[in-house]
């Protein structure tokens, strides 16, 4: 990808991104669908992705409280898994 970023006066920097070919086909056909400017798009798009980069986290980290504790509500099934088997068997589960 090609970036050239200029000052502009009205909406501050101006960047140029080079996109491949599918990409440009998918940006164009929801500037159709959207009846608005192809950079309207990019500007949203981008809003959007760098907004909620900051709140991302990992998946594991989302369900922390969940993990190992499904069915069993044992915490961590890894520590003494042999005795939590056997008393799964015994408990008849």
């Amino acid at each position: 990808m090609h970036c050239n970023a200029f000052y502009t006066t009205r909406m501050g920097r101006q960047l140029t991104v080079r996109l491949p070919d599918d990409l440009n086909r998918q940006l164009e056909s929801a500037s159709t669908r959207m009846q608005r400017r192809p950079s309207e798009i990019v500007r949203l798009a981008l809003r959007e992705y760098l907004g909620s980069f900051d709140r991302r986290t990992r998946h594991a980290e989302r369900v922390q409280n969940l993990l190992g504790s499904l069915r069993s509500g044992t915490a961590d099934l890894a520590e003494n898994h042999r005795a939590h088997i056997l008393e799964a068997l015994r408990d008849g589960r």
